[in-house]
């Protein structure tokens, strides 16, 4: 079973989260447990601040690395500097990370043990990252008040992966991104619907032209609207030639209403 601890100043933020749909599930039937704990209590003074101006001064203020350290380090029982095996990823949220992708998340779902970390103020002391960390990873290129949102999308996106969460695996394996491209559109019932009818290939019953249908359409959606995906993702030589077809016959609309 798979366990996350994690550190924040406001751990009533994650308490729907953490109780509802597919996390709130798997937690109740233990595929993962997860913990909250404000660290603001591992504070070394009697007023429990954990933050400080910075040294060179500036404006906000920065998390201090006494409680910070003392937190992971009492979730992990042992200390920072200790190598030993099996050792957690230790995960900051923070803007300057990797950007956080599906691929990410995959592997964090290999490990037995996940720390996060939720940064607020105008950043960390920098030994955190240093001496402490494992990881930093962002969700994207803006800025938000606190890491507790960060924290919340990699745990709903790491505890869906898990294996039994979702029920039906498949699920997962056809998501955005698993294979590097957006996934194609998906119908259900009613066959029509204010005279929107479903393609009637997925009404067929041929299951290899479905199959081709719906790759087809998975890359003419990442090309229109992720294009930047189709440079790194793995591509056949099919794949490559519905995507010229879909570039030519892109281009003849263009040039026709010229």
């Amino acid at each position: 079973m798979m366990k996350i601890d994690i550190l924040t100043l406001f751990p009533a933020m994650f308490d729907g989260v953490l109780t509802e749909s597919i996390v709130g599930r798997a937690r109740a039937a233990g595929a993962v447990e997860i913990e909250v704990t404000d660290f603001r209590r591992f504070a070394n003074n009697k007023h429990n601040t954990v933050d400080d101006t910075p040294y060179g001064g500036g404006g906000g203020m920065v998390l201090k690395p006494e409680p910070i350290f003392a937190a992971v380090e009492s979730l992990i029982g042992t200390t920072s500097s200790d190598s030993a095996p099996g050792k957690p990823r230790v995960i900051l949220t923070c803007p300057q990370g990797t950007p956080y992708t599906q691929q990410l998340a995959l592997e964090l779902t290999k490990e037995e043990h996940l720390v996060i970390i939720c940064g607020h103020y105008e950043g960390y002391d920098e030994r955190i990252r240093e001496y402490l960390i494992t990881d930093e990873i962002s969700i994207g290129d803006y800025v938000l008040t606190g890491g507790e949102i960060p924290a919340m999308a990699i745990v709903d996106s790491v505890v869906r992966l898990l294996p039994g969460v979702l029920g039906n695996d498949t699920s997962a394996e056809l998501d955005s991104f698993r294979n590097g491209l957006l996934e194609h559109p998906q119908y259900t019932r009613p066959y029509e619907f204010r005279g929107w009818k479903v393609p009637d290939i997925l009404i067929s019953g041929h299951h290899e032209k479905i199959e081709q249908w719906r790759r087809r359409e998975s890359l003419r959606r990442t090309w229109r609207r992720r294009p930047d995906l189709l440079e790194r993702a793995e591509l056949s030589s099919q794949d490559r030639k519905w995507l010229e077809e879909m570039q030519a016959g892109s281009a003849g609309q263009k040039e026709s209403t010229e």
